[in-house]
């Protein structure tokens, strides 16, 4: 067991670490890149997505690649493809698979050893916070049509990449404010490196998640690493006493 003491919160990324990453490069990608046509069609002229569709136009506008696609349906469906982390791209997949988990087409596969822990966790007392690239749209989604149910009342706060990138000290630093935690009693549990050393520099403590099918290899001299969510063991932080 790998135990982290002094908690009030947990902050979960997703793929790689309570969902299989397969999941969201087989299923969701191709589901949101194969719906795109029809969807600019019917809903390029809607006032509620006016600013998402404007926030689009721009970015092809001065997109720096050669030979990107001028179409708008073709320059998203290009980004999927590349895996590019553009926020309107990521709140427009997440309205499409919106209506895919509506109609029962799409389903989250978590780990087994996810919904258990998440809610042993909650009923602590810990705070749950999402931190993932994806939109938090998207991540509601994820977390409200998974194989272990609904889970997404357990979340007390939801992050995308508005809040700043995830390789990036600084956001992490700004999360612990909006929770209103310090960040040394924030647990951050992810597959990448890069996140979790960006958030250990902002004071959280750490954990990395290492799944079959992940990209990376977390080295386990310089985080805390699990192959499952039962191998921690979580306590909550003493209130400090005052006179």
């Amino acid at each position: 067991m790998i135990k982290f003491n002094g908690l009030k919160g947990v902050v979960l990324d997703i793929e790689g670490t309570t969902c299989p990453i397969d999941f969201v490069a087989n299923e969701l990608f191709p589901y949101a890149h194969q719906a795109l046509p029809k969807f600019v069609a019917e809903h390029s002229q809607d006032e509620q997505l006016k600013e998402l569709w404007d926030e689009v136009k721009q970015a092809m506008q001065i997109e720096p690649t050669k030979g990107a696609p001028k179409e708008i349906a073709s320059y998203l469906q290009w980004l999927i493809k590349q895996d590019r982390k553009f926020s309107p791209l990521k709140e427009l997949q997440g309205i499409i698979w919106q209506e895919g988990y509506g109609a029962g087409k799409l389903k989250a596969p978590l780990f087994d050893d996810v919904g258990k822990a998440l809610n042993n966790w909650h009923q602590m007392g810990l705070k749950l916070a999402v931190y993932s690239s994806g939109s938090v749209a998207a991540q509601k989604l994820l977390y409200s049509h998974s194989s272990a149910g609904d889970l997404s009342k357990l979340f007390s706060n939801w992050f995308d990449t508005r809040l700043g990138s995830k390789l990036d000290q600084l956001s992490y630093s700004q999360l612990a404010k909006t929770m209103a935690i310090p960040a040394d009693a924030l647990l951050f549990i992810s597959d990448a490196p890069e996140e979790l050393n960006a958030a250990k520099k902002a004071g959280y403590q750490t954990c990395g998640s290492q799944r079959a099918g992940n990209k990376f290899i977390i080295d386990n001299n310089l985080f805390n690493v699990v192959t499952s969510f039962s191998s921690l063991e979580l306590e909550l932080g003493r209130p400090k006493i005052t006179n």
